[in-house]
C-alpha cells in the first residue's frame, strides 16, 4: 500500500469514528490498513512524523489519535 493511500484511508476512518473515540490502539490502525503489523508500524510512524497522527501514552498504554481531538487536547490548553 502506498503511503498517500494509507494516509487517506486512516484519516477517513478516524474522522468517521471521532464522535465516539478520539484515541486508537495500534491494532485498530493495523486493521484499517489491512497490513501485517511490521508494515503498518512503518506507515503509522511516518504519519506521526508528518503530524497526521499524534502519539499518546498513559505510561502503560500507547494510543494514536488525530492532533487536536479528544479530552486530552482540550485539557492541554486550559492553563492559557
Amino acid at each position: 500500500m502506498e503511503y498517500e493511500d494509507a494516509k487517506k484511508l486512516i484519516v477517513e476512518e478516524l474522522t468517521k469514528k471521532l464522535k465516539s473515540k478520539s484515541k486508537f490502539y495500534f491494532n485498530d490502525l493495523s486493521k484499517i490498513l489491512d497490513l501485517k503489523p511490521r508494515e503498518a508500524k512503518k506507515i503509522v510512524n511516518k504519519l506521526v512524523e508528518d503530524g497526521v497522527l499524534e502519539y499518546w501514552s498513559s505510561g502503560s498504554t500507547t494510543m494514536y489519535g488525530m492532533p487536536g481531538t479528544g479530552k486530552q487536547a482540550a485539557a492541554e490548553h486550559e492553563d492559557e
